[in-house]
């Protein structure tokens, strides 16, 4: 069963609400704390952030930053926040004015965890 952990900071000029939601819509499941400037969601559900990825056809690219992120049976990477807000997923590979929302997924098969979050599309050449 995968830990996920989402970090999002929460800027003066935010509202902590939208940070919240935004880190909701991605893991409805997630218990939020929060601190003086960033929010923590923990779950072991991915699902949604399962789905998202497969309704709007980006398993490829999503499988990719994964498993480029992938390190001590963990892979990390950075979702937009605002996009986050209105419940879709983009990958973000610079920093954001905003800030991101960072993700850690943790399992002791990271690899089988990556293949149920973002299956490949393309078949394997033998």
């Amino acid at each position: 069963m995968p830990i996920i952990t989402a970090t999002a900071m929460c800027y003066p000029t935010e509202d902590r609400e939208k940070v919240r939601h935004a880190l909701l819509n991605l893991f409805p499941d997630a218990e939020v704390e929060e601190g003086a400037s960033m929010l923590t969601a923990r779950t072991e559900s991915a699902d949604r952030l399962r789905q998202i990825i497969i309704d709007n056809h980006i398993r490829d690219t999503a499988r990719s930053v994964m498993l480029r992120g992938v390190g001590d049976n963990s892979t990390r990477f950075t979702l937009n926040k605002q996009v986050a807000f209105v419940g879709k997923v983009s990958f973000l590979d610079e920093p954001a004015a905003l800030g991101g929302i960072e993700v850690t997924v943790q399992d002791e098969n990271i690899a089988k965890t990556i293949d149920h979050l973002a299956e490949s599309t393309v078949e394997a050449v033998e």
